[in-house]
């Protein structure tokens, strides 16, 4: 009963997500006069649809996409023929046929952003460590933290001339004082009141994080809840089960992922001792991280578990503020996408990282079991990724037949046919081949690259 709801809850987000970014071209193409002559969700043989106007609006049997077939449009079909008609897709000026490519994708970023408009205007969660006292969890190892004398358990007292700051606005002064040598700063140690300073600038390599500062903040009183463990990783054959908090790793308290991997890192991977709490009761388990894709586009020592959530306040912020936090958060998330991207093609991020139809199955009956607002800042990440990923300049792929374009653009004449179709064949077996690699990978690793 449960892998049937985890399916109706997976066809009508991706269902969503699909007839979004169809409509996107489906629109464009209407406004510059194509005829469409099929909208379809799902692919493979038609289950049910109705026809309007010339155009067959179906859904088909596999929920696994969709497309818009327009009139006279080649997307690697042998038997599609052009006659030259005035409403067929390669009749219209090559700037118009980049609209309709563009507009897919346009329509999964708008999306987007409105999804996380609205999470922003009527369920804004923050985590409560950020407007709390700037108290310090763990000091990685040569970090410019450590170099300044800051350890575990001080607290930030000053910062670039804000007294008493929190989190926050310590992750705001950094933010934009990237350009400075150092910032001044002041903490508390056993009592007594240091001043120091801050060497942003050795960290500042265009792949910052305030992580690399040695600024790891307490994130929670408690220690670090369990909320899942992935099959296969050290945290399974330690014996961590699901509702599990980690009190300890050898000497230093955890409250927070961020510690746990920072310590991990600074151990070179080395076994260590965790402390466990479990219904009030105590254990320690011994176990030895792996090496593996942290899933952000980089590597790291991993144990295998999805941590409950932090502590949170929630406010409704007001409809401007909502538009620019919306802003914000896409931006991130952007970046995050393409930093992954990035690590893919220089090989810094294996493709097992990548999900395909079964891990996105089971993200989404999570985010289900967290909350409505959980499923709606999925579907932001997931329409995000959709957009994005059409963008890619490989064929049969929105951003393909825009490549296509800009290049028949530049020779002032089409690419030959003969081409187009090799092109395309060769394209289709990739995709299929790196589709049925990433459902495998679903299948045999569906948990792990957790911390």
């Amino acid at each position: 009963m449960h892998i049937l709801s985890v399916i109706v809850e997976f066809a009508i987000v991706l269902g969503i997500m699909v007839l979004v970014h169809e409509f996107g071209h489906f629109a464009v193409a209407k406004l510059c006069g194509v005829r469409v002559e099929a909208f379809s969700i799902g692919f493979g043989p038609r289950l049910f649809g109705v026809r309007h106007n010339g155009t067959d609006y179906k859904i088909c049997l596999l929920p696994l996409g969709g497309y818009v077939k327009m009139a006279g449009e080649y997307n690697g079909d042998p038997n599609v023929t052009t006659t030259g008609a005035p409403d067929e897709f390669t009749s219209k000026t090559r700037w118009q046929r980049i609209l309709i490519a563009l507009a897919g994708p346009f329509a999964n970023f708008v999306l987007s952003f409105f999804l996380l408009a609205m999470v922003a205007h009527y369920h804004h969660e923050t985590d409560q460590y950020l407007s709390g006292p700037a108290v310090v969890d763990y000091v990685p190892l040569n970090t410019p933290a450590a170099h300044s004398g800051l350890t575990t358990g001080d607290t930030i007292v000053g910062f670039n001339n804000v007294s008493n700051p929190t989190w926050e606005q310590i992750l705001e002064e950094v933010e934009v004082n990237l350009s400075n040598h150092a910032i001044p700063f002041k903490f508390l140690h056993n009592g007594n009141t240091v001043s120091a300073s801050l060497d942003v600038a050795s960290v500042n390599n265009g792949d910052f994080s305030p992580d690399k500062l040695g600024l790891i903040p307490r994130m929670q009183a408690g220690p670090l809840g369990i909320r899942q463990i992935s099959p296969g990783s050290p945290a399974e054959r330690a014996g961590l089960v699901a509702g599990d908090a980690l009190a300890r790793i050898d000497s230093i308290e955890i409250h927070s992922v961020n510690t746990l991997l920072a310590y991990l890192k600074d151990r070179n991977g080395a076994p260590a001792a965790l402390l466990v709490v479990h219904n009030g009761q105590t254990r320690t388990v011994q176990l030895k991280p792996e090496w593996r894709d942290n899933g952000i586009g980089g590597m790291g020592y991993l144990i295998g578990f999805n941590p409950l959530p932090l502590p949170t306040d929630v406010e409704q912020m007001p409809l401007g503020s909502a538009l620019k936090q919306s802003l914000i958060d896409n931006g991130k998330d952007s970046t995050l996408i393409l930093r992954v991207l990035k690590g893919l093609f220089t090989r810094h991020v294996s493709v097992k990282q990548m999900s395909g139809p079964v891990g996105i199955a089971q993200q989404i009956d999570i985010a289900t079991q967290m909350g409505p607002w959980s499923v709606v800042q999925l579907m932001s990440a997931i329409s995000l990724n959709l957009g994005i990923m059409n963008l890619l300049p490989f064929p049969i792929l929105d951003g393909g037949m825009i490549l296509f374009l800009i290049i028949e653009s530049i020779m002032r004449r089409d690419v030959d046919m003969a081409i187009k179709e090799r092109v395309y064949q060769v394209a289709f077996v990739c995709i299929i081949l790196f589709a049925c690699f990433v459902m495998f990978n679903d299948i045999t690793k569906l948990h792990f690259g957790k911390p």
